[in-house]
């Protein structure tokens, strides 16, 4: 049982579809699956592996930064409630036969490279930011923000794209999740720009978004992209002799390296337009054809 982000309510999850029943959105054994012993020569692989990356273990009882914040304490208390979760699917979780307990169910510490089994760091959801020459806000990609305009905000200086949902997980304060439409978008280079310091680039979800925006910008996909044009500017930068500064606010220049970009590393700028106007998680509407 967990939550929908979306709306609040209550869900029942499985953590194994039956027997029979392709998996589907509800089945967290496959939601984030990374080993199929299926798609695998026989004999080489015998185990499924998944990673518990799930609702269930989001842990928010103490915060990890700030004042009075005991780190030692939350990452202690995040391990135990990743572990306490993992005995109550060895011995508690319902099955369809009606019996209860996975007994199988294992950590795998030869997979990822640590005594307890656990993962080498925790997964932080959202990081501290830089402040940069220019902040993403929920109005340049929020759906109701942005009101009576269609789409996103379209910027001068993208150097990547990104889609996904403004995704706020329940926090220390105790508020809930909060999941905002909103559109597929750009990554603005002026977003990657810190306002005072030279020679620092931020490659990841450490860019000039707000906690609501950063909602949306700190997915990994969008971290690679963010990652990917940062590579690209400090490369476009050495060899132009030029601070990645002086080449946003040239438009000349801007445009050679948004060519480079897109061009010569095949890097995508801009949505179309009919993905730009629909709100991420939504197809675009397919034309309906008719015999006349």
């Amino acid at each position: 049982m967990d939550i929908e982000p979306i709306d609040l309510t209550r869900r029942e999850r499985s953590i194994f579809q039956p027997d029979g029943h392709l998996p589907g959105r509800h089945d967290l054994w496959h939601y984030r699956r990374i080993v199929a012993a299926s798609q695998h020569r026989p004999g080489t692989i015998e185990r499924d592996v998944t990673l518990v990356n799930w609702p269930q273990i989001d842990y928010w009882d103490l915060p990890l930064i700030g004042p009075g914040a005991d780190p030692a304490a939350a990452l202690d208390g995040a391990k135990s409630l990743s572990l306490s979760f993992l005995y109550w699917m060895q011995t508690e979780a319902p099955r369809p036969d009606g019996g209860t307990g996975y007994p199988g169910l294992r950590l795998r510490p030869d997979i990822v490279g640590t005594a307890d089994g656990l993962a080498k760091a925790p997964y932080i959801r959202e990081s501290r930011r830089i402040k940069a020459e220019f902040t993403v806000l929920e109005q340049h990609v929020g759906v109701e923000a942005r009101g009576a305009l269609a789409g996103s905000e379209v910027f001068h200086d993208a150097v990547g794209i990104g889609s996904y949902r403004i995704d706020l997980h329940p926090s220390t304060a105790g508020r809930t999740y909060v999941d905002v439409d909103c559109y597929p978008f750009q990554i603005p280079l002026g977003a990657l720009l810190p306002q005072r310091v030279e020679n620092l680039l931020p490659a990841g979800k450490n860019i000039g978004t707000t906690h609501i925006t950063n909602g949306a910008y700190r997915l990994h996909p969008v971290e690679w992209s963010i990652g990917e044009a940062v590579g690209a500017l400090v490369a476009h930068a050495l060899e132009t002799d030029l601070p990645p500064r002086k080449i946003r606010a040239d438009p000349n220049r801007l445009g050679d390296f948004q060519r480079l970009l897109s061009g010569t590393l095949g890097i995508p700028l801009a949505w179309p337009d009919d993905i730009r106007t629909t709100p991420c998680g939504r197809a675009p509407a397919v034309p309906q054809l008719v015999e006349e």
